[in-house]
């Protein structure tokens, strides 16, 4: 199976829950996000990933022209009914990937992307694609679960959500993330990082992870060393913490060339 066909195959599943899953309705990460967008009544948003549609939502809330891209037509359809339950207009959903993005250079004043970009096949590229549509002087905002620097926390962060979720690519390090930014001509800069509490019942429930991958799960958690499972701050019942780190990056002016008169 392609990786966009098990996204798709998890994602159509679980739009329903993702609905309402605490760590994508809203939280600290997502009100710090429209914070830092600052006005936006009248712009032109493109968010990449938008799922259910939390942060598209915030945005309409607030004045914004929205356009929700994402990969799983069942997640588009759950955004488009939430904005139709609450009256918001000025919302356009696209189906697409955001390794390839369907759009001109330069038609977005502000790029979003929350809570997604560790499914990403082509992370990288989906970066330069994102740099690509902003109008100069834009702004990308982006949040996502991230690896910690240290290379034994980076594996078993990433073992663990692979067997929670097939469609699980890889969380991403700050340096990898702003290294990206840099090579795409982005000013980039890490503002927060957020700890993210997982009840594992519902965590696992909302991708409808297997009994026997729960097991496993257990178990990987039972073993990992003592300095993992404070990192995560594993509890006796497979509770956990994961960090969300949001990135503010901008797209450079254009700069005008000094006069020869």
């Amino acid at each position: 199976m392609r990786l966009d066909e098990s996204i798709q195959r998890q994602f159509t599943a679980a739009a329903a829950a993702y609905l309402v899953s605490p760590v994508h309705k809203g939280g600290p990460d997502l009100d710090a996000l429209l914070e830092r967008a600052g006005e936006v009544a009248g712009r032109r948003v493109l968010d990449v990933g938008t799922g259910a549609g939390a942060t598209a939502l915030g945005f309409l809330a607030r004045g914004a022209q929205v356009v929700g891209l994402d990969l799983t037509p069942a997640m588009l359809e759950t955004a488009r009914a939430q904005a139709e339950a609450r009256g918001l207009t000025g919302f356009e959903t696209r189906l697409g990937d955001a390794a390839a993005l369907p759009f001109p250079d330069a038609s977005f004043d502000i790029v979003t992307c929350r809570v997604c970009a560790h499914h990403f096949g082509r992370a990288r590229e989906a970066v330069g694609e994102m740099a690509r549509v902003l109008r100069p002087g834009a702004q990308l905002l982006l949040v996502d679960s991230i690896s910690p620097e240290d290379p034994a926390q980076d594996t078993y962060l990433n073992a663990i959500e692979l067997l929670r979720d097939p469609s699980h690519v890889r969380n991403y390090r700050v340096s990898e993330w702003l290294a990206w930014f840099r090579e795409v001509g982005l000013e980039a800069t890490h503002l927060r990082t957020f700890p993210t509490f997982l009840d594992f019942d519902d965590w696992t429930a909302r991708m409808n992870t297997p009994e026997p991958e729960r097991a496993q799960l257990r178990r990987l958690m039972d073993a990992a060393p003592a300095e993992v499972r404070a990192a995560f701050d594993v509890s006796e019942h497979h509770d956990w913490k994961i960090p969300l780190a949001l990135f503010h990056a901008t797209r450079p002016r254009l700069s005008h060339p000094a006069s020869t008169i």
